[in-house]
């Protein structure tokens, strides 16, 4: 075994004994202890956090404390399974976009299941999306970003949008996105003993609280099944170790077959939403999703 795939299983084990300490049997203090997580990234001296309330839904704006560009706007939408996870957790995530674009970051805090199954979380994403344009942006000032189920709800959006043939975001920015319900990827298998932060258990356990008795085929449920033609610019990234790397490249697959242009890049070694942790591929892959913003918005 060579000294950097040592190194690395070292800091996927080191991954998975954090994760381990915001899992908890009991939802609610689950639930809290990501937001304690995330409440450490509220203290950094380069950034504002402005609390918000979009129709009794709270919701944050994430910005810098420098000259930065206003004309466009980032809408995230925050990973957890659809059953956990909020913007103060978000904050690991959310900082470092506002960092290393210089935009302002609007994110939301949606109702989880299993108290508010689908399409409760969906009908909260419309609401924010809603607020921008009543703010006065144009959906073209708009780039949508989500890890996780957030990019599940990121692509979900943009095809309800489609439907109701309104105009469809600039571009859309997507880290490790749970795109396929069914879990029919061969990667939930072939990766199964290499992720640190996801299980099949898990994923079932979050599918049944979001969607019990559902069409897990629909695709504002699992959106790797819908029609993708003109659909805007998207960005995914993904790690080699995780349990939804098919989710990923399935989805890009399908991207480029409806003619939409995308992008893939799939980081060696690493495993779900590696850009949470404070290292330097994070921080890389930040400044990738920021060099994608920059060329999108030219």
């Amino acid at each position: 075994m060579s000294i950097l795939t040592t190194r690395n299983q070292n800091l996927m084990n080191l991954i998975k004994k954090v994760h381990s300490l915001v899992e908890n049997a009991d939802l609610e203090k689950q639930r809290q202890s990501q937001d304690n997580l995330g409440s450490i990234f509220s203290k950094l001296k380069d950034i504002t956090i402005t609390p918000i309330e979009i129709d009794s839904m709270n919701a944050e704006w994430i910005s810098v404390d420098r000259a930065h560009m206003k004309k466009y706007v980032i809408l995230y939408c925050h990973g957890g399974g659809y059953m956990t996870g909020s913007c103060q957790y978000a904050r690991t995530l959310t900082t470092k976009l506002a960092l290393s674009t210089s935009m302002d970051v609007l994110c939301f805090d949606y109702r989880l299941s299993p108290e508010h199954p689908f399409p409760a979380a969906h009908e909260d994403a419309l609401k924010a999306w809603n607020h921008l344009m009543l703010l006065g942006y144009g959906a073209r000032d708009i780039i949508v970003a989500g890890d996780s189920a957030g990019g599940n709800m990121a692509l979900a959006l943009v095809h309800k949008l489609k439907a109701q043939e309104r105009l469809l975001p600039r571009g859309l920015i997507l880290m490790s996105p749970w795109t396929d319900l069914t879990a029919s990827g061969k990667s939930h298998e072939t990766k199964a003993m290499l992720d640190p932060v996801l299980s099949a258990e898990y994923l079932k356990q979050v599918t049944h609280a979001y969607a019990a008795g559902q069409d897990l085929f629909d695709p504002m449920i699992s959106p790797l099944f819908g029609c993708f033609e003109g659909f805007p610019r998207t960005y995914i990234q993904v790690g080699d170790n995780e349990i939804l790397l098919s989710d990923s490249t399935s989805l890009y697959k399908r991207m480029m077959k409806d003619g939409v242009a995308a992008k893939i890049d799939i980081f060696k070694g690493m495993w779900h939403v590696f850009q949470m942790s404070p290292f330097k591929t994070a921080y890389e892959a930040m400044d990738k999703n920021a060099e994608f913003i920059y060329e999108i918005c030219r």
